[in-house]
């Protein structure tokens, strides 16, 4: 009798989960119509979708033909480094020198090994959909926080788009480790977690110089969050990373090493763009092209920010001993800084810490 008990008491709290799992799942079917559109359903849709995933990616992987593009060129860049060759002057590919940062060739250097040289192209697509899934939870797990999209766009997102599993499964490129890095840093921010998530960002820049378009974003956060002074340390992070990683480069060619892998005037080829294809070829390559690009971007990074956040206080970008000096009371905001109001059912978890919330987020 004592070991039945026994055996009942280990069951009782697994039993207790399992009958408020099944609880959830009746009422999300009796509310199957709002199920798509409501937010607070983000989990769920998107367990699902992980799990269809699973089966449609590797099913892509065995269906659908690999096309060689760029991955034979980073196992050349990153077989001369193995060799001792540390001057990104003469990291050399099929499709031409090595132009990518220090975390780069340390991450693909563990794909060289894992993939028998670079030569077990499936092993390297299997990796790279471990990564895609991955990503994938990634990306949701930012979208639950911010409940603002209705889950029946992330079909669109994931299952429906040829082009994602493209770039990940089919092409290896090496966008998806950067932009795997920086939604990994996303989730930090989002849990308050500013060093890590600096760090991680910094990675991200380290694999692709593209993650740098969000340092803009990051900085006015870090400024919201900590001030002039306090962003200053956060911000060391994410220089004391880049100049770690590439150490044995910029010890062998400094001047090699920045100018490569950091090029912000380096021309791009008119054959391998995709958003760009209709315009003419001269005008891609034109410099005011680039440039009255460059001046939109800053544009609208200048309009999110006056009109996206245009609730924000002054005091939010002043050193803390003025900040309090001058915040008048809120009857929104507890005393630590956490606000408890928030006009979604997300709860005022997003906000913790952060002096965005009136409409910033939610």
């Amino acid at each position: 009798m004592a070991a039945g008990l026994r055996k009942r008491g280990r069951a009782g709290p697994a039993a207790r989960a399992a009958g408020l799992c099944g609880q959830w799942l009746r009422r999300a079917w009796q509310e199957r119509r709002l199920l798509l559109l409501e937010p607070r359903y983000t989990l769920l849709v998107a367990a699902c979708l992980c799990l269809a995933e699973v089966g449609i990616t590797f099913w892509v992987i065995h269906r659908v033909a690999y096309t060689e593009i760029d991955w034979k060129a980073y196992m050349a860049q990153v077989e001369g480094v193995i060799n001792g060759t540390y001057d990104y002057t003469q990291l050399q590919g099929d499709t031409g020198p090595l132009v990518y940062p220090a975390g780069f060739v340390y991450i693909f250097m563990g794909l060289y090994y894992a993939t028998g040289q670079g030569t077990d192209i499936r092993m390297a697509q299997h990796i790279f959909a471990v990564l895609y899934l991955a990503t994938l939870l990634l990306v949701f797990l930012i979208y639950h926080q911010t409940c603002k999209v209705p889950p029946f766009v992330f079909f669109f997102m994931c299952c429906a788009s040829y082009r994602v599993h493209s770039i990940f499964v089919l092409r290896l490129f090496n966008d998806p480790v950067a932009m795997a890095l920086l939604f990994l840093s996303i989730n930090l921010l989002l849990a308050q977690r500013w060093g890590w998530g600096c760090c991680c960002f910094s990675l991200a820049v380290s694999v692709k110089m593209n993650v740098l378009l969000f340092a803009p974003g990051l900085l006015f956060l870090l400024l919201m969050q900590f001030g002039f002074r306090g962003a200053l340390p956060k911000l060391g992070i994410c220089a004391v990373l880049q100049v770690v990683l590439g150490l044995p480069f910029l010890l062998e060619n400094p001047i090699g090493y920045l100018s490569r892998s950091f090029d912000l005037g380096r021309q791009f080829l008119f054959r391998w763009t995709v958003n760009w294809r209709f315009l003419p070829e001269a005008l891609f390559l034109h410099r005011a092209f680039h440039l009255a690009l460059l001046a939109a971007h800053l544009t609208l990074l200048f309009l999110f920010a006056f009109c996206r956040w245009h609730r924000l206080s002054l005091p939010c970008l002043l050193p803390t001993s003025l900040a309090s000096a001058s915040a008048a009371p809120s009857t929104t905001s507890s005393t630590s800084g956490i606000s408890t109001h928030c006009p979604t059912s997300c709860g005022p978890r997003l906000h913790a810490g952060l002096h965005i919330c009136s409409g910033c987020w939610c």
